[in-house]
């Protein structure tokens, strides 16, 4: 399993199906394309994890390096997602190893993401990567 940065507009498309899965309210590729090329310019950054040998993605990180009052310079995972088909085999480890490497390369004091309370067996797997919880992350929509 490789885990390695997306930077194309079609490599972005190729991301689709697989963040899809995880984030299921986004219901066309042009609109997913379009919310990147936005994000991008506020420092999001895509990795995906591929199968040796194969051009079609497994997994995928969206992710963000920001500085914070309480935690100094982190790399943030706004998006953690293994194609349904892929789970258990590599990919979140693949794509958490990289996502490791990257904030060290950055300077950045550690990894943090936010977790849906309802995703068990993911939390599962960050506990098994050494992830803690650290704080309750509370949303009020308007």
């Amino acid at each position: 399993m490789e885990a390695r940065e997306v930077s194309t507009e079609e490599g972005v498309r190729a991301l689709f199906p697989v963040v899809r899965q995880l984030r299921t309210h986004l219901d066309e590729e042009e609109g997913f394309v379009r919310a990147v090329g936005r994000m991008r310019r506020e420092g999001y950054r895509l990795a995906a994890a591929y199968k040796d040998g194969e051009d079609a993605p497994v997994g995928v990180a969206g992710f963000r390096v920001h500085e914070m009052l309480a935690y100094g310079k982190i790399l943030y995972v706004d998006d953690l997602v293994t194609a349904e088909d892929a789970r258990s085999g590599g990919a979140g480890k693949a794509l958490i190893g990289w996502l490791e490497e990257e904030a060290r390369a950055q300077g950045c004091t550690g990894l943090h993401l936010d977790s849906g309370v309802q995703r068990a067996r993911a939390h599962r797997f960050y506990f098994r990567e050494g992830m803690a919880i650290y704080n309750f992350h509370f949303a009020k929509g308007l």
